[in-house]
């Protein structure tokens, strides 16, 4: 049986921590390395880093805010945002990722996920994709959720992952910072048009948003961020839940 991953989101801006709402009015909520440590010894699985506005300012991620991150580290880092050359993948590893996150890159050019699998493998691969309803579908957009696109997300999912991706992180836009639960409809759209694991991100309000997520959702993976940075719940109390639901995670005790 496959253990259920947690996994902490980090959203960077200006070298600090920042939650929103929608990808919208941002707020500090602290330091990444402290944070990224601290998550790491309540029991996070795994971290993403994501410079949310790299993209946007057409520049890439803040290496050295990462950097120092990842040195604080054991646990598998996930460095994103701006990475969009096989120098920028390279680079992120260096500074100490254990996998890169492209989106905006990839969407404008495709190949780019072929070029990243040959050079460092598809486990180092997460292509992250944030989708927005729109009628009976989803619609993918770029540049932290502010430019629309022509691409259906679940199509776009299906072709990342046959042109190379280790992984898909999905993000609702719609759930995002809502605390109403993952979008479990596209979550498990995804999860069935793709055969690498998915990440089911943006709208978990609770330890039960996160077991739907696995068992209604078919995510491998689920990430959490606000209720963290809130102090609503812990790493450890949300494991707990999911552990008492019959999933197994690393980490807890019987």
């Amino acid at each position: 049986m496959t253990t259920q991953r947690l996994i902490v989101c980090l959203d960077v801006k200006g070298g600090r921590v920042v939650k929103g709402v929608q990808f919208l009015s941002l707020r500090d909520v602290g330091d990444p390395a402290a944070l990224a440590t601290y998550y790491e010894a309540d029991g996070a699985d795994e971290v993403v880093f994501l410079d949310v506005s790299a993209s946007e300012e057409e520049r890439a991620p803040l290496l050295d805010i990462a950097r120092r991150t990842a040195e604080q580290l054991f646990i598998p880092l996930t460095i994103g945002g701006g990475i969009n050359t096989i120098d920028g993948v390279l680079r992120a590893l260096r500074a100490g990722a254990d996998k890169v996150g492209i989106n905006t890159a990839a969407v404008a050019r495709p190949a780019l996920i072929g070029e990243a699998r040959e050079a460092v493998g598809a486990q180092c691969v997460v292509v992250s994709i944030d989708a927005k309803r729109e009628g009976d579908g989803w619609r993918v957009y770029t540049h932290g959720g502010k430019r629309p696109t022509g691409l259906d997300a679940v199509a776009w999912a299906r072709q990342a992952a046959t042109l190379g991706a280790g992984e898909i992180l999905l993000t609702s836009i719609d759930r995002d910072g809502a605390r109403t639960g993952y979008d479990l409809e596209l979550t498990r759209a995804v999860a069935d048009a793709v055969d690498v694991p998915v990440i089911a991100s943006g709208g978990a309000g609770s330890g039960l948003d996160l077991v739907r997520a696995f068992t209604e959702g078919g995510a491998e993976a689920a990430l959490v961020a606000g209720m963290l940075h809130d102090g609503t719940t812990t790493v450890s109390a949300l494991k707990q839940e999911m552990r008492a639901a019959g999933l197994l995670v690393r980490g807890v005790e019987a």
